[in-house]
């Protein structure tokens, strides 16, 4: 076994390649960071997918091919990377979210990290390591019974988990993302100030000088072209600016990325019918350090066009108002706050049984970015068909799978909570970027 000071060495190195730039021009966020991934194994693991793709692209994979080993992945999935939205159908849909660190790559990573994720959980819930099994080998059988449905569908976008397909913890989160109001959230973030909404001022948001809020506003017309002609709304009763301003106090993925909230006049003049959008700079995506990237690299303007692009090929029906832009070169993405988004909360899915309810429903989900991702949508470096390569490399060798991304979790999870010890270890005693505990 590797010795805890190289371990420890390791763990510091990756996470100052990954974000010294970040780290220095905004140590306070990353400290906050740093605090929330020490509060638990889980934490931990959510904030350094970076160390995992470290790991994991060193290893001989099994099932990848010339196919299977270039697919459009998520990059960050574990279990708390779903939630619900509405989507361009007007329909509220739950599925998997947060791509800012999709990439092409092997699809066995995307389950690998979900599933040492479940096996972090179980373990954090006192779960015995037989019911742990299952739970994953539940997600992958999932996984792979809706990667047999789309080898049969004639279409890609034909599942979706709706109000009318869901049950338990998963419908729960749909009913609760319907009963929210736009009004309410503008109700929560603005004010009123002469006859319009204007943002509320507070510890998360700032004021922008003349300079700044031009730049800004410059930005934000260039992200108008970028939305699909079949997603815009009439110009004439949207997108007109209300109000701008810098916006912080983000998750644990985001910190220290600038970002601005835009308020537009949105769907009609009433003012309950505002919308809020988010221009947030586009992350440097974990896996992109440790694989080839000429390709991608060749393929996107910047790292925002990436992210929409990718967004829009593994999510099939996306935000109409997903769009990109830049500012100095830098990339953004912008997208709406929506009133509708909930995340799936495991506070209270504690029970093995209603767990394997929810990581049936999570493993179709995957299947479903996945296999959207292909030849059929509006992108090309995913030229075949997904279902059809996964199937082929895993031809008489699925149960092979489920037995190898199930030791791999069960050990990566154990890894995990010995990294966090180590973790927490260098930032208490400021060995990490600078970013002290103090």
């Amino acid at each position: 076994m590797e010795s805890n000071e190289s371990r420890k060495r390791l763990i510091i190195d990756v996470l100052e390649d990954a974000f010294a730039d970040l780290m220095k021009a905004d140590p306070h966020a990353f400290r906050v960071k740093y605090r929330k991934m020490a509060a638990d194994p889980f934490a931990f693991y959510r904030g350094t997918a970076c160390l995992f793709y470290a790991d994991v692209t060193k290893m001989r994979d099994r099932f990848a091919d010339d196919q299977a080993d270039a697919i459009w992945i998520h990059g960050d999935l574990h279990v708390e990377n779903f939630g619900t939205y509405l989507n361009s159908d007007g329909r509220l849909v739950f599925d998997v979210n947060d791509f800012d660190e999709a990439y092409i790559g092997h699809f066995s990573w995307d389950l690998r990290r979900f599933a040492a994720s479940l096996a972090l959980m179980g373990w954090q819930k006192a779960l015995p390591e037989s019911d742990i099994r299952a739970l994953i080998g539940k997600y992958v059988r999932s996984y792979l019974a809706q990667v047999d449905h789309y080898v049969t569908s004639e279409t890609d976008d034909d599942f979706a988990l709706y109000l009318h397909n869901t049950e338990g913890p998963v419908h729960e989160r749909l009913v609760k993302a319907r009963g929210y109001r736009r009004a309410g959230l503008l109700d929560k973030v603005t004010r009123m100030e002469e006859e319009s909404r204007v943002f509320r001022e507070d510890a998360t948001t700032r004021r922008l000088g003349k300079a700044e809020e031009r730049t800004v506003l410059k930005a934000f017309d260039d992200y108008l072209a970028t939305i699909p002609e079949s997603k815009k709304f009439d110009r004439e009763l949207f997108y007109e600016v209300r109000d701008v301003v810098g916006k912080s106090g983000f998750g644990i993925g985001s910190a220290g990325l600038p970002a601005y909230n835009v308020l537009v006049e949105g769907y009609s003049q009433a003012l309950d019918n505002d919308v809020v959008l988010s221009m947030k700079q586009a992350n440097v995506p974990a896996l992109s350090r440790f694989v080839e990237t000429s390709d991608v690299e060749r393929f996107f303007d910047h790292e925002g066009h990436r992210t929409v692009v990718s967004q829009r090929a593994l999510q099939v029906h996306t935000d109409p108002l997903l769009g990109y832009t830049s500012m100095d070169g830098v990339g953004y993405v912008v997208s709406e706050v929506s009133p509708y988004e909930v995340d799936l909360d495991w506070s209270d899915i504690n029970e093995p049984d209603e767990m394997a309810m929810v990581v049936d429903s999570l493993g179709r989900a995957t299947a479903k970015v996945h296999c959207a991702s292909d030849e059929d949508s509006d992108q090309d470096l995913v030229d075949f068909q997904v279902e059809a390569a996964i199937a082929r490399v895993l031809d008489g060798r699925r149960r092979e799978l489920t037995e190898d991304v199930t030791e791999f979790a069960l050990s990566y999870a154990t890894k995990a909570r010995r990294d966090h010890s180590l973790f927490v270890d260098a930032f208490r005693e400021g060995e990490i970027g600078g970013v002290t505990a103090t």
